[in-house]
């Protein structure tokens, strides 16, 4: 069986999967750097010969595109396109959500700085206004009255990329301290850890503390939902602890788990390599 692992860097999340696929009899993995990739439309089959392609990328463009053109060549990808473009769009990661009639915070969104303002007093301060693409809680805001909202708002409008104009409102969830990360591989949510931080972002990336939390029915079916609503696969679930329950916030579909390893007790990248060689095999026959 032969894998690709599409990648950027070579991190530790990285290393740590291909010392899993390593281990793994009759499994050669292939190492696939986006950075030297070069396609030729329609005349790319026989070069490309994979069972399967896990794709570890940092450049979301990158990730999409490749997977796209990969697929057009009948390789099984983990994580597909679906997943990639839902994923990718916290709007769309909304949209799906809401389909799918799994708990989120509240969610408004508009496109011009006036009826940007009315939604936010609509919902009441404070906000969190977020980039529709983005990673590791980069350029969040969190909105507490009028003048903050207006100053932010021009700020994206003028500064910002094309993304930035696309108005990403979320009604601001008071956390406690911490919120929930959920690992989900197929149909299980193998493993769930705490991230706590006295700044109300808890993302690890920006200094969170992470520890062990136990993956309790609720904790499981929300993730497994929330998998499922964006096109299942491998993902992370961000989740709130609220007092009518949990809400999801995020679904990311690149996940990093290098940290989270020994705090649960769970070999993470094997359980990944495990569901990319059993999708390999039930894909190809």
């Amino acid at each position: 069986m032969r894998i690709g692992m599409l990648h950027s860097l070579i991190r530790k999340d990285e290393k740590l999967l291909i010392q899993e696929f390593k281990k793994k009899s009759g499994v050669d993995l292939e190492l696939i750097d986006d950075r030297k990739l070069k396609f030729n439309l329609g005349k790319d089959k026989d070069k490309h010969k994979y069972d399967a392609i896990v794709e570890r990328c940092i450049n979301h463009s990158r990730a999409y595109h490749s997977i796209r053109l990969f697929e057009s060549m009948g390789i099984t990808c983990i994580n597909n396109t679906k997943i990639a473009t839902i994923c990718g769009d916290k709007l769309l990661t909304s949209v799906a959500l809401e389909e799918n009639n799994v708990p989120q915070p509240e969610v408004r969104v508009a496109f011009t700085e006036d009826s940007a303002v009315e939604a936010i007093e609509e919902m009441g301060y404070p906000v969190v206004l977020k980039p529709a693409v983005g990673s590791w809680g980069r350029l969040l805001s969190k909105i507490n009255d009028r003048d903050a909202a207006e100053s932010i708002l021009e700020h994206k409008t003028i500064l910002g990329t094309y993304h930035h104009s696309i108005f990403y409102i979320q009604k601001y969830v008071e956390k406690r301290g911490r919120d929930i990360r959920s690992f989900v591989v197929g149909d299980r949510c193998i493993a769930a850890i705490y991230r706590e931080s006295e700044h109300w972002i808890t993302n690890t990336a920006r200094g969170a503390k992470a520890y062990n939390c136990e993956v309790t029915q609720e904790i499981n079916d929300i993730s497994v939902a929330a998998a499922k609503a964006v096109g299942g696969g491998v993902v992370a679930c961000d989740l709130f602890e609220t007092d009518n329950g949990l809400l999801v916030n995020e679904v990311n579909y690149t996940m990093e788990f290098k940290n989270s390893i020994d705090t649960t007790g769970v070999n993470i990248p094997e359980e990944i390599a495990n569901y990319v060689i059993n999708a390999a095999e039930e894909n190809n026959g």
